[in-house]
């Protein structure tokens, strides 16, 4: 056999475990995000519905490139009026009266929250011989606090999401970021309870929503002799 064949045999049987090796898997992603925020409240009961621009920062820690812990610091505010609803609030819970209540909220909200995240394919940069993909949606449930200036109100909440990332780059994500925050409060927009109906776990309480464009970069290399299958 010619020795022209022989190399081209040998460049075959070795070319798919060169392009394995140049995968490099990340430890920790770093970035930031834009896009809308809204909230569910006694203002507003439409999704989207006075939509307002929100930012955070986000630390994700990959586990394996298919789950990872997010970490993410998000602000958006929440408004929105009482003469805008079609349900009728009294100005006086307890009266029966026809004066309505005027109220309108622009409160500050500010967020913090963990979440566990699950990605539908193996998330790389390269196919190589894991089957990575460079685009994947994912899942994600975890555990917030958030914090309201209108009355300084601080409430616990559990955040629930989908999404998708794009590898741009090998060190580089492209994401859409949906979340929606189901909290324990009712007054994270300034107003609690305008019938006067007490509530209780998650039934008739404030809820809020981010979606968000997010960028960020991959940092800590994983030892490459370290992880091999």
């Amino acid at each position: 056999m010619p020795i022209r064949y022989i190399c081209l045999l040998m460049f075959l049987l070795t070319a798919p475990r060169a392009a394995a090796q140049e995968e490099t898997e990340y430890r920790l992603e770093l970035g930031a995000g834009a896009g809308l925020g809204f909230g569910l409240t006694d203002v507003n009961d439409k999704f989207f519905g006075n939509a307002q621009p929100a930012g955070g920062l986000l630390a994700r820690f990959l586990l394996n490139p298919r789950m990872s812990i997010k970490t993410a610091a998000g602000y958006t505010r929440l408004t929105g009026n009482t003469g805008g609803r079609s349900a009728f609030y009294p100005a006086v819970p307890d009266n029966a009266g026809n004066e309505q209540l005027d109220f309108k909220a622009d409160a500050k909200l500010y967020s913090l929250s963990a979440s566990y995240e699950l990605n539908f394919l193996p998330y790389g940069f390269q196919k190589s011989y894991q089957g990575f993909s460079r685009i994947t949606p994912f899942i994600q449930v975890g555990l917030g606090l958030a914090y309201s200036d209108a009355g300084r109100n601080v409430a616990f909440n559990i955040p629930i999401g989908a999404g998708v990332k794009y590898k741009v780059g090998p060190r580089l994500n492209l994401g859409l970021d949906w979340q929606m925050h189901f909290s324990l409060s009712d007054k994270l927009e300034g107003l609690e309870a305008p019938l006067g109906i007490s509530s209780s776990g998650f039934r008739n309480k404030d809820h809020f929503s981010l979606t968000m464009l997010t960028l960020t970069y991959d940092l800590s290399p994983r030892c490459p002799n370290c992880n091999k299958d």
